[in-house]
């Protein structure tokens, strides 16, 4: 007997070794009451410590890779206990960077990483497996400075593949500058990166004098998705705040947010790819109680004043109107497909100047043949799936920024005023409810996310070990 044991307690000890590494804990909880879920989904927090965590995007090993603005790029490997019941295991620095502030995006075989810092665009040759980076970077696009909006989101188109979209904000809430098409300010732009390569000597896109414009006249259109089935880029827009119409202040729900579609990488058919979308003369009303409405509805574009130069007229005749509108001050952040193109899913980081706050929420819109199912002056577009039961406590709360859709269909959302990660899944389950509440004080990691205790494999572990001994 003694003989026996003395070979299988260390192949038992090393295999309850592993269910306690692959066993995740799934008991994280935050601090603060926890966002609610509609039917049909659950939702649980997964990364807790990931300070200011923006853009997100899964790499082809399946792994997760955050934007921490101001603190640079980090991997997340998870322990996966199937639905939403993840935890972190490992936790790497990829880069180590102040500048970096919002934009990710990786290259169509996942070898090249693309990040971006307020005024340009880098990319590093990229080993998922090896979880590493090349030790220098290359400068790709640069020319994008601004002293207010410096997020620079970026999207690596897979219907055109090696062709980068970039979004460049305002300079300021009514920038005057961005009339002018050849300051780039407010502009969505594609670049070519084909014969871009890994090379000290290659000289960088100028944003302002070079690339594709496929939109300007948007204030700062953060959120940018390639719907999959027809390969049209859409954004969602962040507009104005404090404005007036005709001296009648009108902020608390206009201008509203938009939704605007851009055309096709592929040789657009559209004949507006490349127009102006409105900024700074020209807004998308979301409610119809403003002065001098006229015939105006949802949707349309409307001015701030009524003269010669710039008034509805002018902004109905001569802009591209959006394709949906929202809600005024929900802030949307981000843009994702399902990849059978049936719905987009968009978060809304939350208003900072309405009474009461609005937004807080990732939501979800039908889609059909590449365009919305609702009618571009509809109201009721938006289903929400996770969003906070009281706004009132905002912005202490769940506020999501980025989205990434896993190869089983979860969304995983980034929460940078609470340096947190959520996971989000369709379930079969019949009511709303919070995120899990269980208690358990996870260990910190080195760079401050912290990783699982796997406290029940490791329970199991020690009862094992002591009844072989």
């Amino acid at each position: 007997m003694m003989q026996t044991q003395k070979f299988l307690i260390p192949l038992l000890l090393a295999s309850l070794e592993a269910v306690a590494a692959a066993t995740p804990n799934c008991d994280l909880k935050p601090s603060y009451p926890a966002p609610i879920v509609s039917n049909g989904w659950s939702a649980q927090l997964v990364a807790q410590g990931a300070i200011e965590a923006r853009s997100i995007i899964f790499d082809s090993a399946g792994n997760l890779l955050v934007v921490q603005a101001g603190y640079g790029i980090f991997h997340l490997a998870f322990n996966d206990g199937g639905s939403t019941c993840l935890e972190v295991a490992k936790n790497t620095t990829l880069i180590s960077s102040e500048a970096l502030q919002h934009g990710i995006a990786l290259s169509n075989d996942g070898k090249t990483l693309y990040a971006s810092s307020s005024d340009a665009v880098y990319s590093w040759e990229y080993d998922p497996e090896a979880i590493s980076l090349s030790s220098t970077n290359q400068t790709l696009i640069t020319g994008m400075s601004n002293d207010d909006h410096t997020s620079r989101t970026l999207l690596m188109s897979q219907m055109v593949p090696n062709t980068l979209v970039v979004s460049r904000g305002s300079n300021s809430n009514i920038d005057l500058e961005a009339e002018d098409i050849k300051t780039g300010h407010s502009q969505i732009r594609a670049f070519d990166l084909t014969n871009k390569a890994m090379t000290s000597n290659s000289t960088p896109y100028d944003f302002t004098t070079q690339g594709r414009i496929l939109g300007w006249g948007l204030r700062n259109s953060v959120g940018i998705a390639e719907e999959p089935l027809t390969g049209g880029i859409y954004s969602v827009e962040n507009s104005a705040d404090e404005i007036q119409r005709d001296g009648t202040d009108i902020h608390q729900n206009n201008p509203g947010e938009e939704m605007n579609f851009h055309g096709f990488l592929n040789s657009s058919t559209d004949p507006n790819q490349g127009g102006n979308y409105g900024y700074p003369n020209c807004f998308a009303l979301w409610n119809t109680s403003i002065p001098n409405l006229g015939n105006m509805t949802v949707g349309s574009q409307f001015s701030l004043d009524q003269n010669s130069t710039s008034n509805d007229t002018f902004c109905a005749d001569d802009h591209i109107a959006p394709r949906l509108t929202f809600q005024a001050h929900m802030a949307p952040l981000d843009i994702i497909f399902l990849p059978n193109g049936t719905e987009a899913y968009i978060s809304f980081h939350g208003s900072w100047n309405r009474d009461p706050p609005i937004g807080y929420k990732v939501s979800s819109i039908a889609f059909s043949a590449g365009s919305p199912v609702a009618a571009a002056d509809s109201t009721t577009a938006l289903t929400d799936l996770i969003s906070n039961a009281d706004n009132l406590k905002c912005p202490d709360c769940f506020r999501p920024v980025g989205l990434a859709m896993d190869s089983q269909g979860r969304i995983f959302i980034s929460s940078d005023a609470t340096g947190e990660i959520y996971v989000l899944a369709k379930t079969s389950n019949a009511t709303a409810s919070s995120t899990s509440p269980p208690s358990s004080t996870p260990t910190k990691s080195k760079a401050g996310i912290p990783l699982g205790n796997n406290g029940a494999a490791r329970w199991a572990f020690g009862v094992a070990v002591l009844f072989l001994l």
